[in-house]
């Protein structure tokens, strides 16, 4: 009887490492299998897992697996199991990206359409022009914080705290310190430089200001500027006039200017700058107000005061200052009428300027 036992002891035991070995032989089959067929990955499920399946079947013959070697075989039947169901997961995957992405693009094998290229805006596009024509003489490029403290955007330039020249610009501040503001002008760019740099001094400040205007068709809350700075020894009124008469040849191709007395509080003394646009033309009569000329800058020769707020001997240095708004010379250039039309981003308004270099 003892012999009959140890028999089926090993008979069991024989069956048991085949179906063991078989369960561990499809887990090997079930990592190799690749396709990129959809019917194909539903086959391969239903081979494995479905009602009818190899797992089904092995799950069967679960109960005639002697209790002792259950556990072994019941993990390998997990395993199994597991392996089967993400191989489905991840074919499925990469066939639904692969549709997905054939549906975004269309068909990849097909040669590509021409890449539609936009255009410079037209704010850059003269500013870059502004810069071009002062870097020839010698003007570098300074830029500086957008959000300044009370010191470089007013203190420093001769508008001490209650001057009434504040009035002039309406400012953003910031609440929750109200010696921090928007700056008003690239102006405080120019008392930064000035600080970190001894003279000779040749700079141009571009960048965007801040104001608490109201929106029309003439003004906004944020327009763009170009500021000018040059400290050196023996400056005179004389070269600024020149410096200016320069740019409005390069700029507008005009060479006859005027400059109207004005007042600054960070120069002394101080200007408005004209230019004669003549009158050739309706439109002409129209944004000259049938005079021909046309106000395009504020100038002046730099303040004492503000020479030594920033650490300048005036006594041994002079210099001019002058600055102008990047949006009124691009209405100027292409004839926009309205300084709304540079903030909608309107690609029809956009697309004009394409073809300007």
């Amino acid at each position: 009887m003892i012999l009959n036992s140890l028999k089926k002891f090993k008979f069991v035991a024989s069956i048991f490492d085949k179906m063991l070995d078989r369960v561990k032989q499809l887990i090997g089959e079930v990592a190799s299998f690749k396709t990129t067929n959809t019917e194909e990955v539903e086959s391969f499920r239903i081979k494995y897992l479905g009602s009818k399946g190899i797992l089904k079947e092995l799950f069967s013959e679960f109960k005639n697996v002697d209790p002792a070697s259950r556990k072994e075989f019941g993990q390998a039947l997990n395993n199994l199991k597991k392996a089967a169901e993400e191989k489905v997961e991840a074919l499925n995957r990469v066939l639904e990206n692969a549709i997905e992405e054939k549906g975004i693009y269309g068909d990849l094998t097909r040669p590509s359409e021409p890449i539609e290229l936009g255009s410079r805006h037209p704010i850059s596009l003269v500013k870059n022009q502004i810069i071009e024509v002062f870097n020839r003489i010698g003007f570098t490029v300074s830029e500086g914080p957008e959000i300044e403290d009370d010191w470089h955007n007013f203190t420093a330039l001769n508008l001490p705290e209650y001057h009434p020249a504040r009035d002039m610009q309406d400012t953003f501040f910031i609440e929750q310190d109200p010696d921090i503001l928007l700056r008003t002008h690239t102006s405080s760019v120019q008392v930064r430089y000035m600080e970190n740099n001894e003279p000779p001094i040749r700079t141009i400040s571009p960048g965007r200001v801040f104001r608490n205007e109201d929106i029309s068709a003439r003004a906004h809350c944020i327009f763009h500027q170009v500021e000018g700075l040059y400290i050196d020894t023996d400056v005179s009124f004389a070269d600024l006039k020149q410096t200016l008469l320069y740019f409005t040849k390069e700029m507008f191709g005009k060479s006859k200017i005027r400059l109207r007395p004005s007042y600054f509080p960070f120069t002394e003394p101080s200007a408005e700058v004209d230019i004669y646009w003549g009158l050739e033309t309706e439109t002409d009569y129209r944004i000259t107000k049938g005079t021909g000329w046309l106000e395009i800058m504020g100038c002046g020769m730099v303040d004492p005061n503000v020479l030594k707020n920033a650490n300048i001997d005036p006594n041994k240095y002079s210099g001019y200052a002058f600055g102008m708004g990047i949006e009124r010379i691009a209405m100027l250039l292409y004839q926009i009428p309205d300084i709304r039309m540079f903030y909608e981003n309107d690609k029809r308004f956009l697309e004009q300027f394409k073809s300007v270099i």
